[in-house]
């Protein structure tokens, strides 16, 4: 059974998202702040947080940054900030999603259940190797290596890099990004895709400085250099 961290300081709404995602078979934890909510993620391990921004004392962006920092924890964040620069920021941080309120308790759900089922499928009986030179990706593992070296990435910056990775030279658009790694049915946000691929970069780059793996195709999308 999946465990899910709610981290919102609205006790109503709380109780109602509660109810909802125990009612599809999920362990629910709450916490009402940030410090709550912190000590709850650390202690019980969560298999995916909801963190809404806007909370009392240290907000959601900067508990986010905590997080990140140790741990690659799914995270889905809730706000009523409807700006697009805080919704940028919050997927610059590393989460996998982000629902604006007022939203249906069913569609959270579907969300949870959609990030939970990417991080959880299972990897093919012979993963397809990487063919690009230096980089590694082990999807039963999921992990990545580049030059031997560990990269974090979160659950949707790994997808993202392995369907790049699977055919080197191949451009994928962003709606193709989003569709292969998010599901068909996902909410089409391009600019989340700019963000993602920023965040690859620069982990990548910090693993081999002198290696462009994601190439951008203006006007069309992204794709992985070709090494052999």
């Amino acid at each position: 059974m999946a465990k899910i961290l709610i981290i919102e300081d609205e006790r109503e709404l709380t109780k109602v998202l509660q109810a909802y995602l125990e009612r599809s078979n999920f362990e629910v934890l709450a916490a009402y702040d940030a410090a709550e909510g912190k000590k709850l993620w650390e202690d019980a391990n969560p298999d995916l947080v909801l963190l809404d921004l806007n909370l009392p004392g240290t907000d959601g962006l900067e508990l986010a940054k905590e997080m990140r920092r140790t741990k690659d924890t799914p995270v889905i964040m809730t706000t009523a900030r409807v700006d697009e620069v805080d919704r940028l920021i919050g997927l610059e941080l590393g989460a996998d999603d982000y629902v604006i309120k007022p939203y249906s308790p069913r569609e959270v759900v579907a969300r949870v259940k959609a990030v939970l089922r990417r991080i959880n499928a299972k990897p093919l009986e012979e993963p397809i190797k990487s063919k690009i030179a230096g980089l590694n990706i082990d999807p039963s593992m999921h992990q990545v290596t580049v030059k031997g070296q560990p990269v974090n990435l979160t659950p949707t910056e790994f997808d993202i890099l392995s369907t790049l990775a699977s055919q080197p030279g191949h451009v994928f658009t962003r709606n193709q990004l989003i569709e292969e790694t998010q599901g068909a049915s996902a909410e089409g946000y391009e600019r989340s895709v700019d963000v993602h691929i920023k965040n690859l970069r620069h982990k990548l780059r910090a693993a081999d400085p002198e290696t462009d793996y994601i190439k951008t195709i203006f006007g069309v999308g992204y794709r992985t250099i070709k090494t052999d």
